[in-house]
Formats: C-alpha cells, structure tokens, sequence
C-alpha cells in the first residue's frame, strides 16, 4: 500500500444525533474509534464500508476514491477492497475452517492470494484448526479466522467492529497478542472500534474519540491521551501511555526497568525480553510532584520534570498538571491547594513520583 493518507469526511444523519466527521487518517497502523455506546463509531465503520451512504462525504484510501460527492463517486461494497470484521464471527457452520478461508479466496480470486492466505494463517497461528469444523472453535479462535478470511481478501482497509466484545475476560487476553502481531507485522491500515480501556492502551497508534457524533478528539494515541484540554478517561482514570524498551532486570527484586525518551521506570517484572519494546501506562493518580528533588522516600521512581500546563479537574478540590519529562509526557492530579502552595505555573521545574506503572504490552 502507498504511504498516502486516508480521508474520511462525512456528515450522517442519525435518529438522535447526526455524526461529522473530518479525519486525514495514517496509511498503516491501527485507528482506535473510542467512545461510550451510541457515539457513533459503527456508523462511521458502516458508512466506510458503503454500507449505508452518508451524506456530503470524502472517502479517499490510499489513491483510491471511495465516494467523493463533489465528483459523484460512490462505489458500492462489493468494490470497495476491504475486509470486516463484526463483533460476531459470521463464520459458514456448514463449512469447516478450511472452507470458510477459501471462501475468502473465492471473493478476492486465486493467484498470489493463496500465499497471502498463507501468510495470514501462519501469522495469526490458525494452522492446526484448518479441519475443524466451527462449532469446535472457541470464541477467540473463531475471531482469529474470521480475521485470516478478511485479510485473504487482500484488501486495503481493514474494518472491525468491536471483534473481542461478545468474548469474556480469558478469551479476551488470548487474542489480544494476536491482534498485536497483527497491527506489528502487516501493512494493512485497520480501523478497530471499541470502547474498552484495555484494547485502547494496547492497540492504537492513532486515536479518535466520538461522543455524540463528534469527534472530540484526534491523534496519535499518547498524544491523545496526554491531553488535559479535552481529557479522555480509559476505564477508571486518565493517565499518560509511554513506549519504552525493557533495558534491566533487577532478578533480586523481581523487578524490570523500562527505558524511555525521558527516562526509565522501574516495575513489577513479569518476565518480557530484554531489548523488547513495551507500552506502559501510568495513571494520573499514581504521580505526584515535588519542586525539590525528593530524599529518602519510598517511591524508587522519579523524573526530572517542567510543568507544561495546569488544568480544572473535575471536582473543584483537584487539578491536573501536564509534565515533560523529556520527550514524554505524563499526566498528576494533585489538588487544586497544592497548585498555589507550590506555585505551579507553565515553566516550573519539579520532579514527579510515579508511585505505580502498568505495563500493558
């Protein structure tokens, strides 16, 4: 696929909203549609997909147009080169696992498809279910081919809508590495709908969040998520998502430090590769700041810091602060009389305790 960008421009009227929409999207990677229920992140998937025709809409993949009303240009599904991916696997029970990828093959023709197909299943690490028949698969399994079947399509835009929600916790954590090494090894951009704090932190590269048919806001994930502007909350609080590199292993201590631009940060070791890249989060609750360098604490993790920007929280009593820590940003919530006794304003040295970090790849 060519580096050009992707264009999603569209207006759709729905029965309680009218979603809007003005997205210039990477070409490779994967684009997490984040909100609440009824945002409307399957209408943007659907309306992607020419499944419904939304009004006054771009759709541009790659040096491919999709629908440009400017130029009346609407194509419909079944020439649009994509492949979906519902929250259900949509799976033939009447054909075996083998069957149902050929089918896949049948719609995107032979030639060089059979060695994508191959690819596929070796990379999602199908091979040894080929014979069996569906109802034998478990959830996360029948996710993994459904996902080969799309990708043996060849298309140039993959879809899937909240493909791990009707999986419970067990069979959630079993796919979500696949997923991973999905994102990491292809260079097919996906766009991937969920409102699951966990897929977000461990998936998206570029992130949209919808509420209402709006987007709020849009970027590369940590960016995203570093904001204080327009705070968006995974799960039970806000916090920064760091990428580092495990450097360290203290075996004494059971612990591993993780290095980053701007620092490193020791947590809990769970046993990842030396030299592997990780995605860590730290909570906005889990750092505070002191304008001294701290001595003899317990907290072992502290990072010189400037104060970005200070900002209301929600409650009155609490405000959160933006640090750069070097190239990284992390995100405090310390209370609003903290601000004024520290005089914390834009441009103040401090340094910041990260009492706990998550690692979350």
């Amino acid at each position: 696929m060519s580096g050009a960008d992707n264009v999603i421009r569209l207006t759709q009227a729905r029965p309680d909203f009218t979603l809007e929409v003005d997205l210039l999207l990477p070409a490779r990677g994967i684009t997490v549609l984040f909100g609440a229920s009824g945002s409307g992140k399957t209408t943007l998937l659907r309306c992607v997909a020419g499944l419904e025709r939304p009004h006054h809409a771009q759709i541009k993949i790659a040096d491919a147009v999709w629908q440009d009303d400017a130029q009346q240009v609407f194509l419909p599904p079944w020439r649009r080169p994509l492949g979906y991916v519902f929250q259900e696997a949509s799976l033939f029970d009447h054909l075996d696992v083998q069957g149902n990828l050929e089918y896949g093959l049948r719609r995107a023709g032979r030639g060089k498809q059979r060695a994508t197909l191959d690819a596929a299943v070796e990379l999602l690490g199908i091979g040894p279910l080929r014979k069996r028949r569906t109802h034998q698969l478990s959830g996360g399994e029948r996710q993994r081919v459904a996902i080969a079947r799309a990708l043996a399509m060849q298309p140039r835009l993959l879809l899937l809508d909240e493909p791990l929600a009707s999986l419970d916790h067990a069979r959630r954590q079993d796919i979500l590495p696949w997923l991973e090494r999905l994102r990491d090894e292809i260079h097919i951009p996906m766009l991937y709908v969920t409102h699951a704090a966990d897929e977000v932190a461990r998936l998206a590269d570029t992130l949209v969040v919808l509420a209402r048919g709006q987007v709020t806001a849009a970027g590369p994930a940590a960016q995203v998520l570093a904001g204080i502007e327009t705070p968006v909350v995974l799960g039970e609080d806000m916090g920064a998502l760091l990428e580092g590199t495990v450097q360290e292993r203290d075996a004494q201590w059971h612990l591993a430090r993780v290095k980053f631009a701007g620092g490193s940060l020791w947590l809990r070791d769970s046993g990842v590769a030396l030299g592997r890249r990780v995605r860590l989060r730290v909570l906005a609750r889990d750092v505070s700041v002191s304008t001294e360098a701290p001595q003899r604490t317990s907290i072992q993790n502290l990072l010189p810091c400037v104060v970005q920007s200070v900002a209301p929280d929600a409650h009155p009593s609490q405000a959160l602060l933006r640090l750069a820590c070097g190239e990284t940003v992390l995100l405090a919530r310390i209370t609003a009389r903290a601000v004024a006794a520290l005089q914390l304003l834009p441009g103040k040295p401090v340094w910041a305790q990260v009492k706990s970090v998550a690692l979350v790849e």
